[in-house]
C-alpha cells in the first residue's frame, strides 16, 4: 500500500486558553473551565509551541492520516468548549397526549408519554445543565460529547414504539445546535 507525504495540522490558540499535554493526556484550561482528553497513537506527534498545538505525522498510511484529522478536530471542539460552550435546544411535540418533563437529580423525566403510566427517563451526563421552559428544553455544556450524548438520550427515550410514527409523532427532537450564550 503506497502512504501518503507527511501530514502536519496547526491549530492556533486562542488567548486565554492554556493547552498542555502530559503522555497522550491533551488538557486545555479557559474560562468556562477545564477538559481532558487522551489522544494517543504511535506513529502522530502532538506537541505544543509557541501557541500553537501541532499534530504530525511521519510517512502515514490512510488509517494515521484520517486520526490526525481526527485529533485535530477534537482539540479544536476542546478549545471551542472552554472559550464559547456548546448549547443544543430541543422541543417537546405531541398531539395525542400532553407530556409533561421534569429534571430530577442527573435525570430527565419524561411524565405521560403517549398515556404511558410510567415516566420515561434519559441520563443527563455530568457538567451538561437542562432547563425547561414549556416545551423549549436547552442543554448547554464546555463537553461537546456530553452535552450531544444528553441530547441522543432524550431523544431515544420517547422513541414510540409499536404505533404508526406516521401518526404518533410525538416526542422531543433536536432543534439546533449553537454555541453557548449563558
Amino acid at each position: 500500500m503506497p502512504k501518503i507525504a507527511d501530514i502536519k495540522e496547526e491549530i492556533v490558540i486562542p488567548d486565554g486558553v492554556e493547552v498542555s499535554i502530559d503522555s497522550g493526556s491533551i488538557t486545555v484550561k479557559g474560562e468556562k473551565g477545564s477538559l481532558s482528553k487522551t489522544l494517543f497513537h504511535p506513529m502522530i506527534n502532538i506537541i505544543v509551541k509557541n501557541n500553537v498545538v501541532e499534530i504530525n505525522c511521519k510517512s502515514p498510511h490512510r488509517r494515521e492520516k484520517a486520526l490526525v484529522g481526527t485529533f485535530t478536530a477534537h482539540i479544536k471542539n476542546m478549545i471551542k468548549g472552554v472559550t464559547e460552550g456548546f448549547e443544543y435546544r430541543m422541543k417537546t411535540v405531541f398531539s395525542h397526549f400532553p407530556i409533561k418533563t421534569t429534571v430530577e437529580g442527573n435525570e430527565f423525566v419524561i411524565h405521560n408519554f403517549l398515556g404511558e403510566r410510567s415516566p420515561r427517563k434519559a441520563r443527563i451526563l455530568d457538567g451538561v445543565k437542562v432547563e425547561i421552559k414549556g416545551d423549549e428544553i436547552t442543554l448547554w455544556g464546555i463537553d461537546k460529547e456530553k452535552v450531544g450524548q444528553t441530547a441522543a438520550n432524550i431523544e431515544r427515550a420517547t422513541k414510540v414504539k409499536n404505533r404508526d410514527i406516521r401518526v404518533f409523532q410525538d416526542g422531543i427532537y433536536l432543534v439546533s445546535k449553537e454555541k453557548m450564550m449563558k
